[in-house]
């Protein structure tokens, strides 16, 4: 039986390796067509990959062809690099399509911005040779950056980890030197790690700067740290993943989060687009004084995998904010703490699988399992939970809830907001909370009204003039809305004044 095995084995591999080319061949004669004329590579910052592009060679005639050469005309010192039919390389020789057949050439590229005198770097892949030359475009846009790594160990070339509050951690990072405390929109900023902002410091970031953050990186800010985004309406702060290709614009999850570690004070957020990672902002700050944690405004939060902001037991201050799609919460403001929203806008239509969580939920307590491995459920004061002239909107039955454990404070008050509250469970419909009836805790609410978003799966919530928002709000001392228009004479419920839609 092993000698039969063996046998066998022979002939297959005599067979194998007598599959060779048994098709005739006739040179190309200067009629491929391509499935493009320019391969468009996203831009791309300095050193770091592109993604891999993909151009279609047809051969359209009746009879086998034998290509006898592919190159980048460039040559072997293109930036870029080229795989035609499974074959890596930059030059290739006898390239066959069969009759009525096509093959593949995949693109990628890496530049150093350094090195290229133009931003925009051009290349051509040239097929065949002579009268029968054809060529296909490459183009890409490589930027320049600040970029933040983390340290390395020189010997072990161990990536350094963060130590927070004097704990060791598995956080891959660094804190920012003094010099790098501040970014500014000359370049973008590309973060590797998690980039921490010491104590007793400030991270400034300048009107029109742009972060971007790898897998599994962020920023923190520490005890007695501070952040300032003096983003303004026409120069804003972009927060997003550092793949600027455009196949990766929506694609939540890319970058992990900005935290605002307990007793970080005094942190502003103005003007921001805060985009695409797994938590916008988690904020703590257990035995937070009366001041705010942070203070947000006119900022838009959208495509989160897990939560737009989940704070525990901090103090947030905010208006003109909008916050969009997430996998569980919008806004998640837990284990108590102070929160006070005017003319914001919660509208979660998460498409990317089933979301367990309303846009917005409050609550005042949590739950661990202590040494005896007991499940202990705690509670803290829910001090103020204000919401004044809000939309509580998205794709489940219901969009806000108020989650209350007997045992501690639980202050909450939602007036002249437009709320989606449709739960299937009776349960949920007679918690004593979600009475809008109540007018201790509600006034003026529109329940289940139309909002009238512009394009719900673009994260585009301007309201038009069908909006049941409209002139509905309470007056307050913010003026304009979150794009700078008026809002004093008749304002709408959110974040934004309604328009009339094309």
């Amino acid at each position: 039986m092993r000698y039969l095995l063996g046998f066998l084995i022979f002939i297959v591999l005599i067979f194998t390796t007598s599959c060779r080319k048994n098709f005739d061949t006739i040179p190309s004669f200067g009629n491929l067509e391509f499935s493009k004329d320019t391969v468009f590579l996203d831009t791309i910052f300095s050193n770091i990959g592109s993604s891999t592009y993909n151009l279609k060679v047809y051969n359209r005639g009746n009879k086998s062809i034998t290509i006898p050469k592919i190159e980048l005309e460039n040559g072997i010192s293109s930036n870029y690099r080229l795989n035609v039919d499974g074959i890596p390389g930059k030059e290739f020789i006898d390239i066959d399509i069969l009759a009525k057949d096509s093959i593949y050439v995949f693109v990628e590229t890496t530049i150093d911005a350094n090195n290229v005198p133009n931003p925009l770097y051009t290349d051509r892949i040239l097929f065949d040779n002579g009268n029968n030359k054809q060529d296909v475009d490459l183009v890409t846009l490589v930027q320049d950056a600040n970029f933040i790594f983390p340290g390395k160990d020189p010997i072990s070339m161990k990536i350094d980890s963060l130590t927070l509050n004097g704990e060791p951690t598995t956080i891959k990072g660094r804190f920012l030197s003094d010099t790098e405390l501040t970014f500014t929109n000359a370049k973008p900023t590309v973060i590797y790690g998690y980039a921490a902002v010491p104590s007793n410091k400030t991270l400034t970031i300048e009107a029109g700067a742009k972060v971007h953050f790898h897998n599994n990186s962020g920023l923190i800010i520490e005890d007695k740290a501070t952040l300032i985004v003096n983003g303004t309406l026409t120069e804003k702060v972009i927060f997003e993943g550092d793949r600027l290709e455009h196949g990766f614009s929506e694609i939540p999850g890319q970058w992990g989060t900005i935290w605002m570690r307990p007793g970080s004070k005094d942190n502003e957020i103005k003007h921001a687009q805060i985009k695409n990672g797994i938590i916008g902002i988690l904020i703590d700050s257990i035995g937070a004084t009366s001041t705010p944690t942070l203070k947000l405004q006119n900022t838009e939060i959208y495509n989160h995998s897990n939560y737009g902001i989940l704070a525990r037991e901090t103090n947030i201050e905010a208006h003109n904010v909008v916050i969009g799609s997430a996998g569980q919460a919008s806004l998640a403001a837990t284990v108590g703490g102070t929160y006070n929203f005017t003319h914001s806008t919660f509208a979660n239509f998460w498409n990317n699988g089933i979301r367990q969580l309303p846009a917005v939920l409050v609550n005042n307590h949590f739950t661990y399992v202590n040494n005896n491995g007991q499940e202990i459920t705690e509670t803290r004061d829910l001090k103020t939970a204000n919401f004044t002239n809000c939309i509580f909107d998205g794709n489940n039955g219901f969009e806000l809830f108020f989650d209350k454990i007997d045992g501690s404070l639980f202050n909450y008050s939602v007036s002249n907001s437009l709320i989606k509250y449709s739960p299937s469970s009776e349960e949920l419909k007679n918690n004593p909370q979600m009475d809008f009836t109540n007018t201790a805790f509600y006034q003026d609410i529109i329940a289940n009204g139309n909002p009238n978003f512009r394009d719900t799966q673009k994260e585009d919530f301007i309201i038009g003039e069908k909006s049941d928002a409209i002139n509905k709000a309470a007056p307050t001392s913010f003026s304009e809305d979150i794009l700078g228009i008026n809002r004093t004479a008749a304002p709408d419920i959110g974040a934004y004044q309604h328009i009339i839609f094309d």
